[in-house]
């Protein structure tokens, strides 16, 4: 069934409580809602731990999708005890993970304003993100990791517009990457801002990212690496170089 997903609506939730809603043969949980985050758009899905009445805890490996978007599968480690359908749990995000991968989510997108590339790809990690672009021309990775730092340091806010489907459908030049299309179907998508009035950026994307610019931290690029004649992969790490933190 149709879960509501929290997260959308809140990056900072990190605990809530619900309600099984279904539980797989694989032993997938699914639950009325959540505020894990499932694997999408090249950030992977929360982990953590799905606390029991008992106080005893079912402790998850991943968190994704079902056939479609608005089912969230929550899966256990491996011999981990299964909920009854009608229980109800206390969800608790494994949050240092999720805030560095906000912070490298919120990263990539800083990277997609100083280089204003079509995006061919992406994958958003702990320790190290990289985002590709179409771009055949070479540039100085010190010089694109000042940029960064100009934007971080300037801590613009960073917040969420919501937009139709149609109104995306009448606007497909605010989509950045030239191969993922944004999800549609669930009537509604969500704009990541930056900036007042958007004045630094905007664009579609249903991850997580911190609420200003700030909390990035220090970030800088790692190697820019040439994978095709116009293709340019850029691997964004945190801390400087030789000191990654």
């Amino acid at each position: 069934m149709p879960v509501n997903a929290l997260y959308r609506d809140d990056f900072y939730l990190s605990t809530c409580e619900a309600v099984v809603t279904a539980v797989h043969e694989d032993g997938g949980i699914e639950l009325d809602q959540t505020c894990f985050y499932a694997t999408s758009g090249g950030q992977p899905g929360d982990t953590g731990q799905l606390e029991r009445a008992d106080g005893s805890k079912i402790a998850l490996s991943q968190t994704k999708h079902g056939p479609s978007k608005d089912i969230i599968i929550h899966v256990p480690l491996e011999n981990e005890p299964r909920p009854a359908v009608g229980e109800t749990l206390v969800l608790h995000v494994d949050w240092p993970r999720r805030y560095r991968l906000m912070r490298m989510h919120t990263a990539c997108h800083l990277l997609s304003v100083v280089c204003s590339y079509p995006i061919t790809g992406a994958a958003v990690g702990e320790e190290e993100s990289r985002v590709d672009f179409d771009m055949a021309e070479t540039i100085d990775k010190d010089e694109v990791t000042t940029k960064l730092m100009e934007l971080v340091e300037q801590n613009h806010p960073v917040y969420l517009q919501w937009i139709t489907d149609e109104e995306l459908t009448a606007n497909p030049d605010i989509v950045k990457s030239k191969n993922v299309r944004p999800p549609l179907g669930l009537g509604r998508v969500s704009l990541v801002c930056i900036g007042e009035n958007s004045s630094i950026d905007s664009q579609p994307c249903g991850g997580t990212h911190v609420s200003e610019t700030q909390e990035v931290g220090r970030i800088h690029i790692a190697k820019i690496e040439k994978k095709g004649k116009e293709n340019r992969r850029f691997r964004i790490r945190f801390g400087t170089p030789g000191d990654e933190a």
